[in-house]
């Protein structure tokens, strides 16, 4: 059997192990802290995770489940291995500049692959292939919790230094056909969320690869309860990332909007999910996108592309392989047209 490793442990990485454990698949897991416990035995291996990507068996399957800051540090050693890499680390580096050491080694990396990017990818390229020509893509995603509060209005699901990444990084976006960079946080607007009421959106640059895919109009936002912006501006430079704690006791939910159209035609998905036994919603709608190609990379190597692939590049099939994973969970979309 082939050997799987997941580099990393967080939050949602440890919902990511469960889901494979759950599948009946053995796995070990790095991470230089200690995880919290798991449902079954796993092999954990107290290690610094980029000293430890050269260390893995070749042809193996390794899930990079690493903040973006220290994310792209190990996709060469471990394309060099000829690994399958299933790769969450949100960085802004670009795996495609490792293009070279895969036709090399028949490494392979499927990046991006969480709720927005990632889902929100593959239901753009499902747009596509229904409607043809792409004139908009607008999608709106964010993690919160359901009741805005006197301090923050939110708390951080994965890694904050991530979080502070959207919050600082110029957002790419496409206008008249053009990649144009503007500043993070801004187009700011009241959105009502159905369920929620009024909420906040504001660019931040997690189109990605989709500014490759072909679009006229093409924009990413993030969405926050109001208020939090301002505060950020305000303090963000200052704040204590303690402020920003997941509460595993506070409700919270997380909201997705792809729309996409074409000249005469427009579909439209919106996923909503307040979590559940199994884990917190952010956790779920994006650790179950994650869990699911990697057990098409265990299961079903062949719907794996070969190369460097964002979510996009998936076939039908395995778009349906992802959605029913994510039915089977719990967690549904809802289309209009």
């Amino acid at each position: 059997m082939m050997e799987i490793t997941a580099l990393g442990c967080g939050l949602i990485g440890h919902y990511v192990v469960e889901r494979l454990l759950e599948r009946g698949h053995d796995l070990s897991v790095v991470d230089i802290n200690p995880p919290l416990p798991f449902s079954k035995n796993v092999n954990y291996i107290q290690s610094d995770a980029l000293s430890y990507a050269s260390s893995v068996k070749e042809k193996s399957i390794v899930l990079n489940l690493l903040p973006g800051s220290i994310g792209d540090a190990v996709r060469a050693p471990l394309l060099e291995k000829g690994a399958i890499i299933i790769d969450l680390a949100f960085s802004a580096e670009d795996p495609d500049q490792y293009s070279d050491i895969s036709e090399r080694t028949g490494g392979r990396i499927l990046w991006d692959i969480g709720v927005a990017p990632g889902l929100s990818n593959m239901l753009v390229a499902e747009a596509k292939r229904k409607l043809g020509d792409i004139e908009e893509v607008i999608i709106k995603v964010g993690g919160n919790p359901t009741e805005p509060d006197d301090g923050w209005s939110y708390m951080a699901p994965f890694s904050p230094s991530d979080v502070i990444e959207e919050y600082t990084r110029p957002a790419r976006i496409i206008r008249n056909e053009e990649l144009v960079e503007v500043e993070a946080l801004s187009d700011r607007h009241l959105i009502d969320v159905e369920g929620y009421g009024k909420m906040e959106a504001f660019l931040t640059d997690g189109l990605r690869s989709l500014l490759h895919f072909g679009g006229k109009n093409m924009a990413e936002y993030t969405v926050r309860w109001p208020g939090h912006i301002d505060k950020w501006l305000a303090e963000g430079e200052n704040m204590d990332l303690d402020a920003w704690r997941f509460d595993k006791s506070r409700d919270e939910f997380t909201w997705l909007l792809v729309k996409v159209s074409s000249v005469d035609e427009e579909l439209s998905w919106i996923l909503c999910d307040e979590g559940g036994p199994d884990g917190s919603s952010m956790a779920r709608t994006t650790g179950l996108v994650t869990a699911a190609c990697a057990l098409m990379a265990i299961e079903r190597p062949e719907l794996i592309p070969e190369g460097i692939n964002p979510p996009e590049s998936l076939c039908d099939e395995a778009f349906s392989f992802v959605l029913d994973y994510l039915e089977s969970h719990g967690v549904l979309l809802s289309l209009s047209s």
